[in-house]
């Protein structure tokens, strides 16, 4: 993977503690500069705002999928209308403390869900549908949750750099 990201299911157990950390890292990224963080390098490129704003909602998404998969055997998760919520939710017009904040909330909610896991719960499953659908383990969930923190906080970093 480009950003190095190694999917190693036994570190799903440290992901509520790294979800927060990596919250902490996007908060510092958002208290800069409001024009350097709206700023799109390429029109099909997203804004280290609209990065963040995505991250604060794979989070929230993640979390309602890992608690589905405690009421429902195997079931398949929606898919978040990641490109759409860009406009729907207006992610460029969005101010970068209240993300920063509600990003924060996020990861502690996620983490509090994964926190509260049984063993067993680890390995419950649910049908992901991306890039196709597969039966993935909420162990799996977590891990690529922290995929996603890892390498949309590079995508921020590298826009804000150049």
């Amino acid at each position: 993977m480009e950003c190095g990201f190694v999917y190693d299911l036994d570190m799903a157990r440290a992901v509520p503690e790294l979800a927060r950390g990596h919250a902490a890292e996007y908060a510092t990224l958002l208290r800069g500069d409001h024009a350097e963080l709206r700023r799109r390098l390429r029109p099909e490129v997203w804004s280290p705002l609209e990065y963040a704003c995505h991250m604060r909602d794979v989070l929230l998404a993640q979390r309602e999928r890992v608690l589905l998969t405690r009421r429902q055997d195997t079931p398949t998760a929606q898919n978040m209308g990641r490109d759409e919520r860009v406009e729907h939710e207006g992610y460029a017009e969005q101010q970068p403390a209240d993300v920063a904040r509600q990003l924060g909330d996020a990861a502690l909610l996620f983490a509090n869900v994964l926190d509260r896991l049984a063993p067993a719960d680890w390995d419950r499953t649910i049908i992901y549908l991306f890039p196709e659908p597969q039966q993935r383990s909420v162990r799996w969930v977590a891990v690529h949750t922290l995929h996603e923190l890892r390498h949309h906080l590079l995508d921020m970093r590298r826009q804000l750099e150049d």
